[in-house]
């Protein structure tokens, strides 16, 4: 898409930093492990972090039936995600052209409840495909008791925007003259070594080897 997908997906402030692409979108997606979740229900207004991952066209979570959030959740509350990483700090002359690179996205509209136990353990496979391909192949899956106890939910992407910033700061042409260092502090998420756990004795699979790299 060119252009918003609806109204409170068009972006006002800085509108060339939007990018409306599904492919801008599902990569800052799928570089995340977490999303933020704002609603509003009876006892207020409030924004949870939430683990996360993409299949498709739609964003998932999981959490306990018991759960009283899942529950709202997927009762049909509006919602509105946000995923962001921020990729550095951006230094200009003006102290109010101060700003920060980024990768954002803001999702809209409402979860729907994954029904069956079959589509719950797909959606889940494809979980641990996100924390590491192949450890769904190791670890023990989830029981029928454990997958019964578990709600799984999915968002559409059709309602959504993403907002990117990169480069260097914009300096207005009246302070160009002030002596202060100008440029970008960057940031970068990093994958250090894995840590074992005391006593394991289980050779490094590939996911492990290749998590540095």
């Amino acid at each position: 898409m060119s252009t918003a997908s609806s109204p409170r997906t068009k972006i006002r402030r800085i509108p060339e930093n939007a990018a409306y692409d599904r492919e801008t979108l599902y990569a800052i997606i799928d570089a995340t492990y977490l999303c933020h979740i704002a609603f509003h229900d009876d006892n207020g207004t409030h924004c949870l972090p939430m683990a996360c991952w993409r299949t498709g066209e739609y964003l998932y979570i999981h959490g306990s039936n018991g759960s009283r959030l899942m529950k709202q959740l997927a009762g049909g509350l509006e919602v509105s995600i946000a995923i962001s990483h921020l990729d550095g700090l951006v230094l200009a002359r003006s102290a109010f052209n101060h700003s920060m690179n980024y990768r954002s996205a803001v999702i809209y509209g409402q979860f729907q409840k994954i029904a069956t136990e079959a589509d719950k353990s797909t959606a889940m496979d494809a979980f641990m495909d996100k924390i590491a391909i192949g450890r769904k192949n190791e670890a023990r899956g989830g029981s029928q008791q454990e997958l019964g106890a578990t709600i799984v939910l999915r968002i559409p992407l059709n309602e959504a925007a993403a907002k990117v910033r990169s480069g260097p700061p914009i300096d207005d042409e009246k302070d160009l003259h002030i002596q202060a260092w100008t440029g970008v502090l960057p940031i970068v998420a990093q994958h250090v070594t894995p840590i074992a756990e005391a006593g394991n004795d289980v050779a490094e699979p590939e996911y492990v080897l290749l998590w540095t790299k």
